[in-house]
Parts: structure tokens; sequence; C-alpha cells
């Protein structure tokens, strides 16, 4: 959502936005919005995140990737949390898991891409939906994948559809 914020705030400086598997918040609302998470869940994500990084990152990291037949998959991303500082992991999953930047995207004046997989536990289809109807003119794609991270599992799939957009 960064990308978001920063074409909002300096909409000159960008040709073209894409989003891949976006969302605005992640907790489910009161108001019909659907996050993919409560706030209880995310509490929790947070607090296991916080007693112990390297178990989380073992543990999240599969369920992120979403592919359970690729484990090679995992275990790439697993490696890379690994890598992370955890303080650092800690403040992003934090910024990451509790912010609401809903209000921010209808303010996006830039043509924009909004890249979703057809199965992802972190960012539902109806984020998807949420995020195209909110961002003016915007397309949504939905990529033939599984997963939080589609540039690692339909690599090809997301290139095609970034390509596209971007005019190639």
């Amino acid at each position: 959502m960064v990308g978001v914020l920063a074409a909002a705030r300096a909409p000159e400086r960008f040709a073209k936005l894409v989003l891949l598997v976006p969302s605005p918040r992640y907790i489910d609302d009161e108001d019909g919005y659907r996050g993919g998470f409560t706030a209880a869940d995310i509490d929790e994500l947070l607090e296991s995140l916080e007693d112990n990084y390297l178990g989380w990152s073992a543990a999240m990291a599969p369920a992120i990737m979403g592919n359970p037949e690729r484990p090679e998959l995992a275990a790439e991303l697993t490696n890379a949390f690994c890598r992370t500082d955890p303080a650092i992991a800690r403040a992003f999953a934090r910024v990451t898991f509790l912010s609401d930047s809903r209000g921010e995207l209808g303010t996006v004046a830039v043509p924009t891409l909004i890249l979703e997989c057809e199965r992802d536990m972190i960012a539902p289809r109806e984020v998807g939906a949420y995020v195209r109807a909110a961002i003016p003119g915007s397309r949504l794609v939905t990529l033939p994948a599984s997963g939080h991270c589609p540039q690692l599992s339909a690599p090809d799939a997301t290139a095609v559809a970034i390509a596209a957009f971007a005019g190639r």
C-alpha cells in the first residue's frame, strides 16, 4: 500500500501503478469489509511473531505461500524471513497488519493494475474487488495462482500481466 500512498501524494511521479496482492486493511470491519482476519487473529499473529520469530517464520511461510505441493517455495520464503532482522520484521508486520489505507484508495489518479491470486489466505478475493471498486479506472486481474506470492509461485503469469499493462 506504500505505492498507493505515494501515488496519491505525488501522482506526477507515476505513469502507472501495479498492486501485487494488495490489502488496504487486513482486519475485518463491522461495516461489512472483509480483510480476511479478525482483530484477535492479528493480535495472535503479532504476539507469535514477537515471542518466536524463527518459529513464526517456519510456521507461516507455508501458509502464506499457499502451495503445499511445492515445498521448495515455502522453504524459499522461510529463508527470506530468516534473513530479515527480527526487529525490522516485527515493526513491518505491525504497520502492515494494523494499518488501514482504505481512505487513500480513491485518491489514486494514475492507471492502476491490481493483481490477485485465485486462492490467497492473506488477501482474499473480496479484497481485490474492494480495491478495484475504490480506485477509479483500475483494472483487476486474477492470476491462476495460489498463495500470497505469485511472483514466486506463478512468475510467468505475473510477468505477462504486468507487461501487458505496461504496454509491452
